[in-house]
Parts: C-alpha cells; structure tokens; sequence
C-alpha cells in the first residue's frame, strides 16, 4: 500500500459506517437537488452517480439556480440476463421516473437517467419488487462481472455463464446499508453481521472489473478487465479457464504516469474452488498495495506493473493456495454480436436486437414490452450494448417475428454502424470533453459513403467513440477509435486488430470533422489499393503506421 497521503476519498469511506455516511440526511434536504459532498462518493457504492444536465449549465447560472441535478442508477446483472417480467419491471419504473430513456451499458447491465433526489427511493423500491438491485454497480468495489452474451458459441455456455453470478456473489460488500437506506429508512441491521474480510471499512482503492470470455468470441474485450477470464472448452467440456490480470483502458490527457494496458495472462486454472479464491485474492493484493493517495494511479495494472509480474503471481499463490498451470491454447475470431436470428445447441432461437449505442429507442421499447408481455423470451444485455431475445421455442418464433415486422425492426443497418460503440458523454457525464453517444451515429452517417465508395462497406470496421480519455467505451479497442480533448475535437486512434487482443495508437492528435472525414477518406482508399490477403483495417493500419 502506498505510504502517501491517503486521497479524500479514502477518508469517506472508513468514516462512513459501512457506506451509510450522511446520505439518510442529504436524502431530506430539500435545499438542493444534489446530495452533500461526500456522499457524492458514497452514493457511487449503491449504484448511483450525481450528474447535471451541462447544457443547460451557463442559462441557469445566469439566473443565479443551482445546477440542474439528477442521478443515474445502474442495475447490477451479472452476465446480463433477465426475465420477461423483470423487463416490464425496468419498463415501467423508466416510465414513471428519470427520462424514460433505457441505457444499455457496455458491462452487459442498463442503467436510467434523470431521477430526481426524491425518486430515488421509489425507483430502487420498484426494482426490488422485480429482484434487481444497484448494490456495487458503481464505486470502489467489484463491479458488474460481465461475460459473453451468445449462448450458441458452445454447448457448455450456461455452464460458464454461471460462473458471473458466483463471482458477483463472493465479492459483494457486506454492508447492509443499500437495504437501510433505500428501503426500511432506519438503521435495524446488527453491525456484527457486516464483517467484511474481503472490503474491510476500505474498500478497494479504485473501481474493480472481471470478464469471462468464451472463445472463440471475445464480445467482452476481455484484456480491458482487472481479470479476465477466458473459458477452455475441449470436446464439449469445460476444462477450466486462463487467467488474466492488470487490463484497463482509461487514461488522463497530459499525465504520462497514466496509460492503457491489455491484461496479462498468468496461466491456467481447472478447480472452480480455486478459481474462486485466485479471483478472491487478487483483490486483497489490490486492496493491500493499491495506491490510495492518488485515485488516477490506483486501478490494478499500476499495482501489477508496480510490483511486477513474478512479484505479484508469487503473492498471489501464496495467499490463495494455489499454483497456477501453464495457460492453454486458444484463439478469438470474433467480436462483434451475431445479428439477427441464431439457434443454440439446445434448438431454441436467439434474436440479436441491435440498439445504437445502447440507447432503447421509442418504437424499440414499445416492442420489447409487448414481447415481454407475451412471456416468450429471456433478455440477453451484450457488451457491445445490443440486446439478445433469447430461449425461444420454434413453435413461438412466429409471433416474435410478427412483432419484430410490425416495428419494422433490424432494416437497412450498415456494417459500419453494427460495429460501432459509445459512452454517454454530453450533457449528463461530468467527465465528457466532447460529444460520443449523440454524436457518433450522425459521423458514421457521414463516414458510410466513404466506404461505399471504396468498395468496402462489407467490411465489419470496429468504430467506437469516446468523450474523454477514460475509456468507458473501449475506444482504445476500435480500428477505429475517437478520444474526445475538447468541444468537437478528438484524437484519432487506429491500429487496434478487430478481436481485442492490440491497443491502437494516436494517428492524429486533436481534430475536427472536417480533417476526420478526409483522413479517412485517404485511409479507406489506401486500404483498398496496399491490403494484403485477408488483412483487416486495423491490421493494416498497424503494419502501415505503427510496426
């Protein structure tokens, strides 16, 4: 642990009794939409941010008004699967608070805009009814475990997928102040039933991420994880799975102590026990030498380089008990989601709804509550923030197909824009430098004719914005990527190879629309005239730019 003076933060936290802090209080006062300052940090743990809307910033500080505040609440879904009724919960507590908009997220969750102070209670109340919970979503802790979406990639996929719950589970903070708070208003939990061996009153010096992977797709950008893991299946057998540590993509523009890492793979482990405890323990070495003095320099990777690989390993053995294997072969060949209809091993049908951005538009959210109604399919959230229909009998395809006619669902959607990726960004992310999630659909609108016109519109192009440096939309994965500096302005970042497994690079440094489009104009025919055999846009660009 790092011997510096502890950050602010930190302070929260062990003063906060078991994350309760004053929040009880800033919930009541109704001098202010926001909640007071230090529970800005606490409300994070319970599946909340405080956000604004920035474009209206300067009009209400010219009236002399408090900024406009309002919250988001994530859910915490491990592997992303809900039922038809838990969609129709969601359905209708976006109905009567936030925005009514639906964000499907990058970690396989959904997460509401625009709640006011006084309807947090209500919205968390109206999740609990339907079984979902926000509880670690945000903060210093594990987050949401995400792992791949497609049933169909193997017959051993619910097996695997099993595995994000169980490590949700194990690593959930035992505070029992979310239930406290949000539901009971009043303290009436024994404080000796919250001895967290785990989190102790610390917490984890920084946000925490894992990925199950299940090649040979690698949906999840599984190397952008604290730990990654990556499922080895032999003769239709789950074997075990590689182990990956110290992944992250977020950056800050102008400190160069900060900086994206792919994480390592430090073998393999069969024993689901002992998997269990290598995942368990690598967040007590994180915890016990993470940096807490400065919270830009405290994710894993900066632990892991800091003490070095074999340092860490050893450490790690030791404190689970376990010795790692060699790590097995494998190989990704895809990751973007398998569109349209697909059928599983066990012959129910699949339907990959693609949803821009992850943002549910109205005719979409009409037609996924009338399915839901009819209580046919399972909903499936992706990493790539579409959304599967899932579990569906072939004698009751027909009535999804109806409905997926009557709104003219999954019509004329190019390549391009199917792979394509974003943060949410501008107005409500504090964070965002420029435009991602508003923007980007209307760049590609732009970009498309380029490809047409070099004839390679086929191809599946990974494009992915981002507003800021840190990364929420994998940016820093794309073929081609956007970094937002300023208002309008993004670093151009290329070379990343189509399956995750390369970072890409800055191609060039702050620039606008304009200089975009004709960047990639000149990149696009230069692909087409000098590619190889068989060689994708980001491969080319890294050996054309970068190798």
């Amino acid at each position: 642990m790092s011997k510096d003076k502890l950050s602010h933060v930190e302070t929260i936290k062990t003063q906060s009794d078991g994350l309760r802090g004053t929040l009880s209080q800033s919930l009541v006062d109704n001098h202010t939409g926001n909640v007071r300052p230090d529970d800005e940090a606490l409300i994070k743990f319970h599946g909340m941010y405080v956000q604004d809307d920035r474009d209206r910033r300067q009009e209400r500080a010219e009236k002399k008004l408090d900024k406009l505040y309002s919250f988001m609440i994530r859910l915490r879904i491990p592997g992303g699967v809900i039922s038809a009724k838990q969609w129709q919960a969601i359905h209708e507590v976006s109905e009567l608070y936030g925005t009514g908009v639906l964000k499907i997220t990058t970690r396989q969750t959904i997460q509401l805009h625009g709640l006011l102070k006084h309807q947090l209670s209500d919205t968390i109340q109206g999740f609990l009814t339907a079984k979902l919970d926000a509880i670690a979503a945000c903060g210093d802790v594990n987050r949401n475990v995400i792992c791949s979406s497609h049933p169909q990639v193997s017959p051993v996929f619910e097996q695997i997928h099993n595995y994000a719950d169980k490590i949700s589970e194990m690593l959930l903070p035992k505070t029992q102040s979310y239930y406290e708070i949000w539901i009971d208003n009043q303290k009436i939990y024994d404080r000796s039933v919250e001895s967290d061996p785990l989190y102790q009153d610390r917490y984890l010096p920084r946000k925490f991420k894992i990925a199950i992977a299940i090649p040979p797709t690698n949906d999840v950008d599984v190397f952008a994880n604290d730990i990654g893991l990556i499922a080895i299946v032999e003769n239709d057998q789950l074997i075990g799975f590689n182990i990956a540590i110290g992944g992250g993509l977020s950056t800050t523009h102008g400190n160069k102590d900060t900086y994206s890492r792919l994480a390592t793979v430090i073998g393999f482990c069969s024993s689901e026990s002992d998997i269990l405890k290598l995942i368990y323990h690598v967040l007590t070495i994180q915890r016990d030498y993470g940096n807490r003095s400065d919270r830009k320099l405290a994710r894993l990777k900066y632990t892991l380089d800091k003490m070095g690989e074999e340092n860490f390993v050893k450490e790690l053995e030791k404190r689970a008990a376990v010795e790692l294997k060699a790590a097995k072969s494998y190989t990704f060949t895809e990751r973007n989601d398998r569109y349209g209809w697909q059928q599983a091993h066990d012959n129910k049908w699949y339907y990959t709804l693609f949803v821009e951005n992850g943002v549910v538009t109205p005719n979409q959210k009409e037609f996924l509550f009338n399915l839901s109604k009819l209580g046919l399919s399972d909903f499936k959230f992706t990493c790539n923030q579409n959304l599967i229909l899932g579990e569906i009998a072939l004698e009751d395809k027909w009535q999804v197909e109806k409905l997926l006619t009557q709104y003219n669902i999954g019509q004329n959607i190019s390549n391009l824009r199917q792979s394509s990726m974003s943060c949410v960004a501008l107005p409500t992310c504090p964070l965002a430098l420029a435009e991602a999630q508003r923007y980007l659909p209307e760049l590609i609108t732009k970009i498309e004719p380029l490809l047409v016109k070099h004839k390679i519109d086929q191809e599946d192009i990974s494009i992915r914005m981002t507003g800021c440096p840190n990364g929420c939309g994998r940016s820093y994965l794309a073929e081609i990527g956007f970094v937002g500096t300023a208002p309008e302005e993004y670093n151009l970042m290329l070379g990343a190879d189509r399956y995750g497994t390369r970072l890409n690079q800055i191609y060039k440094s702050k620039i606008k629309e304009p200089e975009i489009l004709q960047e990639l104009d000149y990149l696009f025919g230069l692909y087409k005239k000098e590619a190889l055999d068989y060689e994708t846009f980001g491969d080319f660009s890294f050996r054309k730019f970068f190798n």
